[in-house]
């Protein structure tokens, strides 16, 4: 929890400011992460940080509302569940360690970080830890991540690319998309 904290506080405010960004008409462009529309990706980042908040509080699962475009806001709600020990004790009602959702949501916010900001035309530069620390865990769950529709087919990326672009390409987003 330590050292996992300062990593997801950090992509989390990147990613929170990225949406602080969007302008009412880039809400409609679409994203690198084809099931989403800007819109449609801000509504699902909000949802995962309010299931994430309610999973930390022992909570049940939410449902996706509609967009509110309150995600910082929720984000910070999130992170202040998440910084109490017990958050990160037990098993999630996914069948995963507590103690390994955070790596999930390190992966959204790293990723969807990247999606918002290439849509919408923003500098982004991800956290080189929380890159690392997605990407590694990326490696193990992708599999399942694939099964469970979260990640899509590899994207062939040469092996002396980037980590950022290793990370994208084996979750299914192609490092050189353009709107």
């Amino acid at each position: 929890m330590d050292d996992m904290m300062p990593v997801m506080r950090r992509a989390t405010e990147q990613t929170a400011n990225l949406v602080r960004g969007v302008r009412d008409e880039q809400l409609g462009l679409p994203t690198p992460c084809e099931k989403f529309d800007v819109k449609d990706l801000i509504s699902h980042i909000e949802w995962v940080a309010e299931m994430f908040e309610s999973l930390a509080r022992k909570g049940p699962r939410t449902v996706q509302g509609p967009y509110a475009g309150d995600f910082p806001e929720r984000a910070e709600r999130m992170l202040a569940a998440w910084s109490k020990p017990e958050a990160w004790e037990g098993t999630s009602d996914m069948g995963l360690p507590m103690a390994t959702l955070p790596e999930l949501w390190l992966v959204d916010m790293v990723v969807h970080g990247w999606d918002l900001a290439t849509a919408t035309g923003q500098e982004y530069e991800p956290d080189a830890e929380a890159v690392a620390r997605a990407k590694r865990f990326s490696d193990q769950m992708v599999e399942m991540g694939r099964q469970r529709g979260a990640f899509g087919p590899p994207v062939a990326v040469p092996d002396d690319a980037p980590p950022f672009a290793r990370l994208l390409g084996l979750i299914g987003r192609d490092p050189a998309w353009t709107p």
